[in-house]
């Protein structure tokens, strides 16, 4: 939200890419989003693949925060998005110049897209987004940069699948009445909204899907605004609840696991209780990021480079794990990795560090790559 700050940031690396021979513009947004924009930079070429490399310039830390920019502690560094994800726009520039220096981006065609609104985007997507789909559509290979995690024996990892991330609200009607006459054809909307989430909680389990029931409101009157995630409530236990309310998360790894949950979760809905009726609303965020066999082929590329730079397999980190990333609204387009940052820990808190040694590794990595698939 600190439109200037963000402004500020870009205009670093802004500086940085023209130095390396590209052209940039800032993609800005109507005024009325309260968002920086974009920045773009490009690098004409013919050779090879058409790559598409993807960071952004916002953390989460607000204008007034406490939390130092940058405090060093050997390998350490701490401070306000040092992950997440200053650290990963970083190891683009030295991956890029470390092409440079040898003449390896002659006639490569890369785009950079900083986004200035990854954490929190402004209002309609189809705007926000914009800018990165045209981007990925004029693509063949997209690479983003987020931090790298580790699997449980420590190893390194890269990003091939992040799974979608959606809401769903569910709204419960029943018929009121004294509570002497509840199951006399009248069950009352609590009794039928816990109905439907315990058959969601039995009926809908499998690998990679979640829906979290994050806020349930129920009695006489109820009101729940999903904005400011409050809601309100009146009810008399001696009285049967006619309307009860619940919002939720919902997580999938493909196009046909949400078609799946969606179909699923309308048919337990639509079986009432006596007495009551429910209705469903879905509503996608962020699209999946599917785990598909050309995402695999570029894992085993960086692996591969990775391995002939002396710096060891990489493998797949699970979908599960990743939150939602802007990734995601490219990878219907283009084959995607995720997950060539830096590595670290504490990304959105006050005790946020990246591992300093991490950054050269991760470009080393990256240079490696994108030198392969240009040519």
């Amino acid at each position: 939200m600190n439109v200037e700050g963000v402004r500020a940031v870009g205009n670093l690396f802004r500086s940085e890419f023209e130095q390396l021979g590209f052209k940039t513009r800032w993609a800005d947004m109507p005024a009325a989003m309260q968002r920086t924009g974009h920045l773009i930079a490009e690098h004409p070429g013919t050779q090879g693949k058409r790559i598409l490399l993807i960071g952004h310039l916002d953390t989460v830390f607000e204008k007034n925060s406490t939390v130092p920019l940058w405090a060093q502690q050997g390998n350490k560094a701490s401070g306000q998005g040092v992950l997440d994800m200053k650290s990963g726009d970083v190891i683009i520039i030295a991956a890029l110049r470390a092409l440079h220096e040898v003449g390896a981006l002659d006639n490569t065609q890369i785009q950079v897209i900083l986004m200035g609104d990854e954490e929190q985007s402004g209002t309609h997507l189809d705007i926000a987004r914009a800018d990165l789909i045209n981007a990925a559509q004029r693509s063949d290979v997209a690479l983003a940069f987020e931090n790298m995690l580790r699997d449980q024996q420590g190893n390194d990892t890269a990003t091939i699948g992040r799974r979608a991330i959606g809401s769903f609200s569910l709204h419960v009607s029943g018929q009121s009445g004294h509570s002497a006459n509840i199951f006399k054809n009248n069950d009352g909307a609590i009794y039928e909204m816990a109905r439907i989430l315990t058959s969601f909680r039995e009926q809908l389990i499998e690998p990679g899907l979640t829906f979290n029931v994050g806020a349930v409101v129920g009695g006489t009157e109820a009101e729940y605004n999903p904005q400011t995630n409050n809601g309100t409530v009146f009810g008399k236990k001696n009285v049967i609840p006619q309307i009860a309310i619940a919002e939720g998360d919902l997580r999938y790894l493909n196009n046909q696991q949400r078609d799946r949950a969606y179909a699923r979760m309308q048919d337990i809905v639509a079986q009432h209780l006596p007495g009551t009726s429910a209705k469903i609303n879905f509503l996608e965020i962020h699209p999946p990021m599917s785990p598909t066999d050309g995402n695999k082929k570029l894992l085993s590329m960086y692996s591969q480079a990775s391995q002939d730079a002396g710096l060891g397999k990489i493998t797949a980190v699970a979908p599960e794990l990743r939150g939602a990333g802007d990734i995601q609204f490219v990878a219907a387009y283009v084959d995607s990795l995720d997950g060539l940052g830096a590595a670290g820990e504490g990304a959105h808190s006050d005790h946020e560090f990246v591992e300093l040694d991490s950054i050269e590794r991760a470009a080393i990595r990256a240079a490696m790559l994108i030198y392969r698939l240009s040519r």
